[in-house]
């Protein structure tokens, strides 16, 4: 009886420390979510002039003979004490970065980087991307164009540097600027459309399973995975695609217009050094020489978004929603859509 009443002890004290965790948990959880309703996430800015200066400063001093290194730091002093008696207003320049996925998920960061600089950004300031993609969904990278656009609305000098890739809707992208600068081995162009699926229409009629499909509109769906496609499907699909490429088409033009639209739209892929006898890029450069020369005139700010984890994300309690997130993308990828390629 004793051992009974006993181990019914010990249950009740176990299931009472669950309960609490689960409700401490719970709580933790709450007030994480909350917190992340108020603020997603927070703006981080740093000025690389300084990042430039002293990266020089340690070569120079570096390759001084130990005789003149005394020297040096008592003429540096007396510099740095000169240029804040005589600091001056310089130009800024805003450096932000993109880098693509198939889904432009960078747009997020983007949008809320682009917000906070327009708020301080004037006529004689610049805002320089370094941009690497090689594109992906139509309206993602839409939405991303139109968020560059948004600088060029404010008649605000936006550069684009490409030193990787800039193709299909990262050259969409792209154009958008005032000044494209592309590295020699840069892959600049991609100016189609694409899309395709599976149909396993074939294959289920051959084991007997029957796949119904009802829609209200002609073309609410004209291809399928599962049922069976039609020529008149496959010419909606098609003619959609044309259109789509025509307004990409017109996108470029409107905003390069010394290229040769018909020309660089063909879907082809052209390194750095010849997209320039295209048009398609303004100049030769990498964006650290870029920046670098830059800074001896302006103040170079770099701009980042960066969105807060959550809780489970922090305790790595995220692995379901990845799974989610990576069967979501194999879906994405095998249903119809389009895409800039």
């Amino acid at each position: 009886m004793d051992y009974l009443l006993q181990y019914g002890l010990f249950l009740a004290k176990a299931i009472t420390l669950i309960i609490s965790l689960v409700v401490v948990i719970g709580i933790a959880i709450g007030l994480s979510n909350r917190a992340r309703k108020h603020a997603e996430g927070e703006l981080e800015v740093e000025q690389l002039n300084e990042t430039y200066e002293q990266m020089s400063n340690v070569i120079q001093l570096a390759t001084l003979p130990p005789g003149k290194r005394k020297l040096w730091h008592k003429e540096k002093k007396k510099s740095d004490k000169d240029k804040k008696t005589n600091s001056e207003i310089r130009s800024r320049v805003f450096l932000l970065d993109f880098k693509g996925d198939m889904r432009a998920s960078a747009v997020a960061s983007l949008r809320q980087e682009i917000t906070a600089i327009l708020t301080q950004a004037k006529p004689e300031d610049e805002v320089v991307v370094r941009l690497e993609s090689g594109g992906g969904m139509v309206h993602s990278y839409g939405l991303a164009a139109s968020q560059l656009d948004r600088i060029r609305q404010q008649n605000i000098p936006l550069t684009v540097c490409v030193d990787k890739v800039a193709a299909s809707g990262g050259y969409m992208m792209a154009c958008v600027a005032n000044k494209i600068l592309a590295a020699p081995f840069a892959m600049i162009g991609s100016i189609g459309v694409v899309a395709q699926l599976p149909n396993f229409n074939r294959l289920l009629k051959k084991h007997d399973v029957d796949v119904e499909l009802h829609t209200a509109g002609d073309y609410k769906r004209t291809l399928t995975m599962f049922g069976e496609n039609t020529e008149e499907g496959r010419d909606k699909f098609i003619e959609d695609l044309e259109e789509i490429h025509n307004i990409f088409k017109d996108f470029v033009k409107n905003h390069r217009q010394a290229v040769d639209i018909n020309e660089i739209s063909t879907g082809k892929v052209w390194l750095g050094c010849h997209a320039l006898d295209k048009s398609l890029v303004d100049e030769l450069k990498t964006s650290d020489t870029y920046l670098v020369e830059r800074s001896a005139e302006a103040d170079i700010f770099q701009v980042k978004f960066v969105y807060h984890k959550s809780l489970p994300e922090k305790f790595g309690l995220a692995a379901e929603s990845r799974a989610d997130s990576f069967l979501m993308r194999w879906l994405d990828r095998t249903r119809k859509q389009q895409f800039f390629s």
